[in-house]
């Protein structure tokens, strides 16, 4: 397996599930571009962390690759995997996709989002300058107009994505929260789980051979239910690894 971190994620953060998983299979996690142990660079996008996922997948006599890998990607890491698979036909085994590359049925960030995304991004750049500024495994190096200006980009990638679905034709397991802002009554967190959910509906109409499997979480599920999730994509990909 390749596992692929989301925006502000690294794989130090992931350590539970990475270990979980490594106990029946092999796994190879990585740092994008500006997290963790990954070095920083002149500019964050879609595309430079595709290519980030796409410069990995490309050693795998590095890599120690014998086979085509099953892509595991969170958040931002399963739009960057379903993005690879439909560019390079052959050359995966499948995809575990964790509370990403939903393909949304109309925009996640309105106009009246964008000062709470602002304020979000804000919150989040302070907190990496602070709490894990000596650790260099979790730390991320993004100021928060970057985080703020790949959110909005990431919203326009997911509004296309279900072309990308078309394209491929490997197994695809979908982890999903059913809460992705969280249980708050506020308008806003109601209408951003009611959407989350029917991008995932939209999605199961076009393919329904998707697996889809949703865990009464947020979008920390990735951290409160490692565990779980361990075991799902345990039975997605059939077994341990030879």
């Amino acid at each position: 397996m390749v596992l692929c971190p989301g925006l502000n994620s690294t794989q130090a953060d992931l350590y539970e599930l990475i270990t979980l998983l490594r106990r029946d299979h092999e796994v190879v996690a990585f740092d994008l571009r500006g997290h963790g142990l990954a070095s920083a660079a002149d500019r964050y996008s879609f595309d430079a962390f595709l290519g980030d996922l796409a410069a990995v997948l490309a050693e795998p006599g590095c890599l120690g690759l014998d086979a085509a890998p099953v892509l595991v990607g969170y958040s931002l890491g399963a739009d960057l995997a379903v993005h690879y698979a439909s560019e390079h036909p052959g050359t995966v085994a499948g995809l575990v996709l964790i509370d990403g590359a939903n393909p949304l049925p109309e925009p996640f960030i309105t106009e009246s989002d964008l000062a709470a995304f602002r304020a979000m991004a804000d919150g989040l750049a302070a907190r990496h300058g602070t709490e894990h500024a000596g650790d260099a495994a979790r730390r991320v190096l993004l100021s928060a107009q970057d985080i703020h200006r790949l959110n909005l980009e990431i919203d326009t990638v997911r509004s296309a994505i279900l072309d990308r679905y078309r394209r491929i034709d490997r197994p695809i397991s979908m982890i999903m929260s059913t809460s992705i802002a969280g249980d708050g009554a506020g308008e806003r967190a109601s209408r951003h789980n009611r959407l989350w959910r029917a991008g995932v509906d939209r999605l199961v109409r076009e393919r329904p051979d998707i697996s889809v499997r949703r865990l009464d979480a947020d979008h920390r599920l990735v951290f409160t239910h490692a565990a779980e999730i361990a075991e799902i994509i345990r039975s997605a990909v059939g077994g341990p690894a030879s």
